[in-house]
């Protein structure tokens, strides 16, 4: 199996960070994608690069069978001790292992960026069935906020140019930045248009979580004890000159649930 550098390595050694620094995803995305697609009982979804089963935990709600995949083991490990009863392979998007027509729904959260698009697709029209559907999901910061802009600003200085990104949010007054992984669907057959919703995700957390958000991003945590060190302190220098946290060191870190989706067949 392929998978990118910083994501096997990195998540690796982050799984356990990955699980409780990051935010889940709003139930009203999850009741809205329930109905339009739908997920319910009898219909089966197939969660690509499912990490630790943030989303894969809010997809098995709906009574859907749930197959999740997943290919770098600590994830694996992680989300298979969080939801024993949902199946999880050790595939990757571009090939999964999974029998063909096995989904009504193919989903990816917070993963798409990392896959090779053509594969990836070729996989996911093997897998759906006639009149299936993809779903992308993405949590991105909301960069409006001066501090979340300063945030993000170090995981992109820091990022490597080949290192995959999620669509970037945007700042205030401006369209969208960063929405490449649309390129892939144009012109290819079978495909209905995208539909797109978007939902506010306030994630209420910590000062010691929203560092530790930082560090377990995936190029960060492949970095050297000493490097390490600097990105935290620069981190917490941000949320300290903005003064984002209560005494108690409570805070607020806002992101934007983005959610896509078009049908096949």
């Amino acid at each position: 199996m392929t998978v990118h550098h910083a994501a096997g390595v990195g998540y690796q050694r982050a799984a356990g960070v990955y699980e409780r620094s990051r935010p889940s995803y709003p139930l009203s995305a999850l009741a809205a994608l329930a109905d339009v697609l739908p997920l319910e009982a009898g219909r089966t979804v197939v969660d690509l690069g499912a990490g630790t089963g943030k989303f894969t935990r809010l997809l098995a709600l709906t009574g859907a069978e749930v197959l999740a995949v997943e290919p770098v083991r600590e994830m694996r490990e992680r989300l298979a001790e969080l939801l024993p009863g949902v199946a999880v392979t050790a595939g990757t998007a571009e090939a999964t292992g999974l029998p063909g027509g096995c989904a009504d729904a193919v989903v990816a959260a917070q993963s798409w960026h990392w896959f090779q698009a053509d594969r990836a697709l070729a996989e996911v029209e093997r897998l759906l069935r006639p009149g299936g559907a993809l779903v992308l999901v993405w949590n991105t910061y909301d960069t409006s906020v001066p501090w979340v802009r300063d945030f993000q600003d170090i995981y992109f200085r820091l990022a490597p140019k080949d290192l995959p990104s999620p669509p970037l949010a945007p700042r205030p007054g401006e369209p969208y930045r960063q929405d490449g992984w649309r390129a892939v669907f144009d012109g290819r057959p079978g495909w209905g248009r995208i539909e797109e919703r978007h939902w506010p995700n306030p994630h209420s957390t910590t000062v010691v979580d929203v560092v530790e958000r930082m560090m377990s991003s995936s190029h960060i945590a492949v970095l050297d004890a000493a490097a390490q060190e600097r990105v935290r302190a620069e981190v917490e220098a941000v949320l300290g000159d903005h003064g984002v946290a209560g005494p108690d060191g409570a805070m607020e870190l806002p992101y934007t649930t983005d959610v896509y989706w078009l049908r096949y067949g």
